[in-house]
C-alpha cells in the first residue's frame, strides 16, 4: 500500500474553480500510476463566501488545515470585494500562520510557446521571493480620513532572521543550479531597509564557498531580465521586489498564465501552499477557456514537495508534451478548452 496524502484544496474564485479541478484529475491520474492517493479536502472558502458572511474562511480556517500535508490553491478575487480583502482575508494569513516565508517561482520557456522576447531560449529562471515581511506589513495606518490633510503610512518589516533564512534557501538552491545568484536591491534609493538587505545577503552567502553573488539594483535588474534573461539564474528578491519581478519574468516566458508558485515553510512543520501566479480572470471565468498549466504546474511542485518526485516529473512532462503538440488554449494563440488540455494531458500519462 503505497502513500496518502492530505491536501486541501481552495479553488477560491472565477477560473480557479476551473483549473483547480484540471488539475486534480491529472494529479490523480500520476498518482494511481505511482502507486499513492491523495486524499483531498475541498473548501468552500471564496470571495463568495465573503459576500455571504463577511469572511474569507471561517475563523477556525486555520485549524482546519494545520493537520494536512499541503493547501492547493487556485485564484482569489472578484470586481465586487476589494482585492486587499481577498488577500488579507486569506492568502496572506495562511502564509504568516503556516510560516511559508518563502515564495519559489520558476519560469522557462515552455515548448510551443511563443516569448515576446528574441532570446527567450536562454530564459531559465528561479525567483526566491521573501514571503512574510519587508513590505508587505500590517504596520500603518490613516489618519484625517476625509480631509485635505488626509495621510498613509505603510511601514516596511526586515528581520535579520526573515532576510537570512531567505538568503539561506537562495544560496543552497542556487549551489545545486549554476553556483550563481543574483540579489535584488534598491539601496541607492531606499537608505534604511535595502543595505541592511545587502548586509545581511551578503553575510549569508559568503558562508558558501564558490557562490557568486551579484546585488542589482530592481530598476536595472528587470531592464536585464528582458534584455539578457540568459545571465540570471537564481534571483533572491524582498516581498515586493519579487512580486512584481517574477510577474514580469512569467510574461517575458509567453503568458503568466502557465506560471506556477509554491509558498513554502522549508521546516515542514506546517503545511506549504501551492498556486498558480494568475489571477480569477472574472472576464473569462465560466467560459471553460481558462488555461490550467500554471495549476498543473504548481501541483507538480507540490507533488515533489511530497517526496513524489517521479510523479512531478511525469505531470510536467505531460503537460509539456501536450504543449509540444500544439495543443494550447487561447491565451496561447490555440484553441483548446480547458477540458481539451486536460484531456491531452491525461493521454499522455496513460501512454506514459
Amino acid at each position: 500500500m503505497g502513500a496518502s496524502y492530505v491536501v486541501d484544496v481552495i479553488a477560491g474564485d472565477g477560473i480557479g474553480k476551473e483549473v483547480a479541478p484540471a488539475a486534480m484529475r491529472c494529479i490523480d491520474a500520476v498518482a494511481r500510476d505511482e502507486g499513492f492517493t491523495i486524499r483531498w479536502r475541498e473548501r468552500d472558502w471564496s470571495s463568495e463566501r465573503y459576500l455571504a458572511d463577511g469572511r474569507m474562511m471561517p475563523e477556525d480556517g486555520l485549524e482546519q488545515l494545520a493537520d494536512g500535508d499541503a493547501i492547493f490553491l487556485g485564484a482569489v478575487g472578484t470586481p465586487e470585494v476589494p482585492d486587499h480583502v481577498t488577500l488579507w482575508g486569506l492568502l496572506i494569513p495562511i502564509r504568516r500562520a503556516f510560516l511559508q516565508y518563502i515564495n519559489l517561482r520558476p519560469v522557462r520557456l515552455l515548448p510551443g510557446i511563443v516569448s515576446p522576447l528574441r532570446d527567450a531560449q536562454s530564459l531559465d529562471v528561479v525567483l526566491v521571493r521573501e514571503n512574510v515581511e519587508g513590505e508587505y506589513s500590517e504596520i500603518g495606518g490613516r489618519a484625517y480620513r476625509g480631509l485635505p490633510q488626509e495621510m498613509a503610512t505603510q511601514q516596511a518589516l526586515f528581520t535579520r532572521a526573515g532576510v537570512e533564512r531567505t538568503a539561506r534557501y537562495a544560496a543552497e538552491l542556487a549551489q545545486t543550479r549554476s553556483g550563481s545568484l543574483v540579489s535584488a536591491t534598491k539601496s541607492n534609493g531606499i537608505i534604511h531597509s535595502m543595505p541592511f538587505w545587502d548586509e545581511v545577503v551578503s553575510e549569508t552567502v559568503a558562508r558558501y564557498p564558490g557562490l557568486r553573488l551579484e546585488s542589482v539594483l530592481i530598476d536595472a535588474l528587470a531592464a536585464r531580465a528582458v534584455l539578457k534573461p540568459g545571465t540570471l539564474d537564481v534571483v533572491v528578491a524582498s516581498n515586493l521586489f519579487g512580486d512584481i519581478l517574477s510577474d514580469l519574468v512569467a510574461a517575458l516566458a509567453g503568458s503568466i498564465g502557465v506560471a506556477p508558485s509554491a509558498n513554502l515553510n522549508p521546516s515542514r512543520e506546517h503545511p506549504s501552499m501551492f498556486e498558480p501566479v494568475h489571477g480569477s480572470a472574472p472576464d473569462i471565468a465560466g467560459r471553460g477557456i481558462a488555461n490550467p498549466v500554471g495549476q498543473m504546474w504548481a501541483g507538480a511542485m507540490m507533488l515533489d514537495h511530497l517526496g513524489e518526485a517521479k510523479a512531478g516529473r511525469r505531470l510536467t512532462a505531460a503537460f509539456e508534451s501536450a504543449l509540444a503538440d500544439g495543443v494550447r488554449t487561447r491565451d496561447l494563440g490555440g484553441t483548446a478548452t480547458t477540458a481539451d488540455f486536460t484531456d491531452a494531458v491525461l493521454n499522455r500519462l496513460r501512454r506514459a
